[in-house]
């Protein structure tokens, strides 16, 4: 599943100390060990921005030992006595601007760091972390984000995932870029995030490099290491395609190609529909674990291989990919935000479905509001703040599709998808919040919309067949416009299912619910 694994500690637990604090390093204040985000207080940290992670790492499938050493460049945002990065493994070094740094672990998962002198603000500065630990032994509240496989492990979780293999600024306010270099044996694979800028091998090790050019938020970073089947390709724009398959899944090998090999096809027509695709290469990868979630990690997907059980499935390839434009290039504010990344993503099976003759968008809307009755929990659930307890329910995703069917059939279809171009434009590699969409949509439209988003986001009850009809949703899709807005949607039967409705629902399970 995807939910929160790293929770705020009740009280700071003390851990060595490996250095003396120097007394210099009063003259700064200490940066904040959260970011600032209500639903997550501890997640992230203050006092700097970082810039470039250059992570070199080595890491062994038999032990699942992973050492590494992690180059942060960053700016800071204060005077600076010490700060912090979220990182969970056993920490041997720390420089700070070529100086030893005083260090210790606290709380949960906070690296505490105490340079040599005190930061002026606005200063570059470079931190350098060595460390080393077994990611699948650590455990915050018996949860790993680091997944075992039968031939080495993966990183993958939202919404943290990082600290389990390199320090970070853990929240997707400070996106960075990356650089990713894994040594593993020859035998093996090692995939991440970008382009593989180089592969050299030497002694029984082979060292992969890749290369993340565009700003990319810390959870949306992944490694998976073990033995795949990687296959390549090229965008109709020529950009690179990487695929990798763990090449022990079975009778789900093929079903899982029959979607994940139709990414350029994919990436190619939603450009049509959000704009420009925001990065440098396109992908995915299905490693052997026994999980059934899939996650949007930039340029290159996760998928379990469990939603291929089936037969295959490119409505969640849809899904996934779409997040490289909502959700990756613009990243919510704050994790409360959420209907920015999976409203859309949701949506944008529902127009996969529409090119498909497989059920309009329109339909799709109808019917989910038909099935849910007015006393069905699904309608408790707020999209635009759900509670960080309800941050990945299904009514974030198929609720949140529905307002965005609702804009659509207010502002017509030209407006609309100029919104959609709009918002991933303006907001690109940057992030945003339900109430920034809002503004946009409503300086885009020129129509006062905080009303409808109001009764489709922010209400904790199912809208009324009168309310829903204002906004055209709740009739048969064979209806005319008119009666659409008018009260002949009160006596509506209940819409058909649409053709494309169970491979919907199949991705839908993919994400914990």
């Amino acid at each position: 599943m995807r939910h929160r694994l790293l929770v705020p500690s009740a009280a700071a637990a003390a851990a060595f100390l490996l250095l003396a604090v120097p007394a210099s390093a009063a003259d700064g204040t200490p940066g904040a060990p959260g970011i600032g985000d209500s639903y997550y207080p501890d997640a992230g940290n203050g006092g700097y921005d970082v810039s470039h992670y250059d992570l070199r790492l080595k890491y062994q499938p038999k032990t699942d030992r992973l050492e590494g050493t992690a180059t942060v460049t960053a700016t800071t945002t204060q005077a600076l006595s010490r700060f912090n990065l979220d990182l969970l493994l056993d920490v041997s070094e720390v420089l700070v601007n070529g100086k030893k740094a005083a260090f210790r672990k606290t709380g949960t998962h906070e690296l505490e760091i105490t340079p040599a002198a005190a930061l002026p603000q606005g200063k570059h500065i470079t931190v350098v972390v060595r460390y080393s630990g077994t990611p699948s032994a650590v455990k915050v509240n018996g949860s790993s984000a680091w997944q075992r496989t039968p031939d080495g492990g993966i990183a993958a979780q939202e919404p943290e995932s990082a600290a389990w293999w390199f320090p970070s600024n853990d929240h997707p306010r400070d996106k960075a870029t990356y650089d990713i270099s894994v040594a593993v044996p020859d035998d093996t694979q090692a995939i991440s995030n970008g382009v593989l800028a180089s592969k050299t091998s030497k002694l029984g090790w082979t060292r992969w490099n890749w290369r993340s050019t565009k700003p990319q938020a810390s959870y949306l970073t992944t490694l998976a290491v073990g033995k795949f089947e990687i296959t390549t390709d090229t965008t109709a724009n020529g950009l690179p395609v990487i695929n990798a398959y763990s090449k022990d899944l079975g009778d789900n090998l093929e079903p899982a190609k029959a979607s994940v090999e139709r990414s350029a096809e994919v990436i190619d027509w939603e450009s049509t529909v959000f704009g420009p695709y925001p990065f440098t290469a396109v992908g995915g990868y299905v490693p052997n674990v026994p999980t059934r979630f899939a996650l949007e990690t930039q340029t290159r997907p996760f998928y379990s291989p469990a939603p291929f059980a089936n037969g295959g499935n490119v409505s969640l390839v849809v899904h996934e990919l779409a997040h490289q434009w909502f959700g990756d290039s613009v990243s919510v504010k704050n994790w409360r935000d959420i209907w920015v990344n999976e409203g859309f993503a949701s949506y944008a099976q529902w127009l996969w479905s529409e090119k498909e003759g497989e059920g309009t968008a329109q339909e799709l809307a109808d019917y989910t509001y038909a099935l849910y009755p007015a006393g069905d929990k699904f309608w408790t659930v707020k999209p635009a703040d759900p509670g960080a307890d309800k941050q990945f329910d299904g009514a974030v995703y198929q609720r949140g599709a529905v307002a965005l069917q609702a804009l659509r059939n207010t502002v017509g279809d030209k407006v609309f998808f100029e919104t959609l171009k709009g918002w991933t434009a303006k907001n690109q590699y940057g992030n945003g919040s339900v109430q920034d969409f809002v503004a946009h949509a409503e300086q885009v439209s020129g129509k006062k919309l905080k009303p409808l988003f109001d009764t489709w986001l922010f209400t904790a009850s199912k809208p009324s067949a009168a309310e829903a009809a204002k906004a055209g949703i709740g009739l048969p899709a064979k209806t005319g416009a008119k009666a659409r807005t008018g009260a002949a949607s009160l006596t509506a039967k209940k819409p058909a299912r649409p053709a494309s409705w169970p491979k919907i629902q199949d991705a839908l399970r993919t994400h914990g619910h």
